[in-house]
């Protein structure tokens, strides 16, 4: 038998790291072909005007939107813009048969007035959005199986929710004392330029921002109350640190029985993620490095119990463009077409 038809694929919005990301691992993807780029803003240029080390192998034109065309040439179209813009697009593409992947927050949200509420975009899209899946596969792979809409979550919630998960499904934790401290490398902040990304400014410091206020907190919890099955409010403190690419997250919450040990949680989480390819359980007393997961679409966890405090200390790492972004959107699709679900997707990092 000869390999199978390649399924025609797009991306709306691929100027970007994680546009640059997802272009590179759908070129190594054995059974895609990348026939479309679309952006406003570099229309006309060739990709290998943004990204001269790609031009040798890719260097499609990028065109104006256009919806019609998109739909016409593809069968999958990942969409990778500034949230607000995905919703207006969505609904057209997927009425043509496309299947769309969305990598902002447009299609996150059960809730379209949590949404509106955090980011000021009010919505006409409620039929299309209520088909939305939650594109996080540890958790909600059968849903994903069977979705034409899948809204792809961003490193701070995947990497919060892996690490969180088993102790709010099993009933593990006092739910209102989970902390969540995390740190991301400067890559997440986009390609744009920002002051606060200057090397001059970001090097040799740590800084916390959206402190109580951070949009990504609304989304986190939403995944938290139903895994919980009741109302749950973390407390979600991003900071950036003075790195390209990785994320560390460390979780700290109140265990409901101070008998639990370590080997006990270890069990829990092996059992809770026995068909998660990508998350890897570390041993008793080994904690993750970013360094272990950049590169790749993994996410590491490590667990600890402070006997002490009586607290649990979950630490999650992953690359913030992979898993965090482009990654978990193959991933995704990789789901949604049937294929295996590691298809193309990078399982080791360069190291040191």
């Amino acid at each position: 038998m000869g390999e199978p038809e390649r399924v025609k694929v797009g991306i709306i919005g691929a100027s970007g790291y994680g546009g640059v990301q997802l272009v590179r691992l759908l070129l190594d993807h054995p059974y895609v072909e990348l026939v479309y780029i679309g952006g406003d803003s570099s229309a006309g240029k060739s990709f290998g005007d943004l990204y001269p080390h790609l031009e040798h192998c890719f260097n499609l034109t990028i065109e104006k939107i256009d919806l019609e065309v998109v739909a016409e040439r593809c069968d999958v179209v990942f969409i990778g813009l500034p949230n607000g813009l995905a919703c207006d697009m969505a609904p057209t593409l997927i009425e043509k048969g496309c299947k769309v992947l969305d990598l902002s927050a447009d299609y996150r949200f059960t809730n379209l007035e949590t949404y509106t509420t955090w980011y000021k975009k009010e919505r006409n899209d409620r039929a299309i959005a209520s088909t939305a899946v939650y594109g996080l596969p540890e958790l909600y792979r059968e849903r994903i199986q069977n979705a034409s809409l899948v809204g792809c979550p961003g490193c701070y919630c995947t990497a919060s929710l892996l690490g969180i998960a088993p102790l709010l499904k099993q009933g593990l934790i006092v739910p209102e004392t989970a902390i969540i401290d995390a740190k991301s490398g400067t890559s997440g902040g986009g390609r744009q330029p920002k002051t606060n990304l200057l090397l001059a400014e970001a090097d040799n410091s740590l800084t916390p921002y959206g402190v109580a206020a951070h949009r990504h907190t609304p989304e986190i919890e939403q995944v938290c109350n139903e895994l919980a099955g009741q109302e749950v409010h973390v407390q979600f403190t991003p900071h950036l640190i003075p790195m390209v690419r990785g994320m560390l997250t460390t979780i700290y919450a109140t265990l409901r029985d101070p008998g639990l040990v370590r080997d006990d949680l270890m069990t829990i989480y092996k059992a809770f993620y026995r068909s998660a390819t990508f998350v890897r359980i570390l041993p008793n007393g080994v904690y993750p490095q970013t360094k272990w997961a950049v590169g790749t679409n993994a996410c590491y966890i490590g667990i600890e119990v402070d006997m002490r405090t009586d607290r649990v200390i979950v630490m999650s790492a992953l690359d913030n463009l992979i898993k965090g972004q482009s990654g978990q959107a193959v991933q995704c699709l990789n789901i949604m077409m049937g294929w295996p679900e590691t298809l193309g997707l990078p399982e080791l990092a360069f190291y040191p």
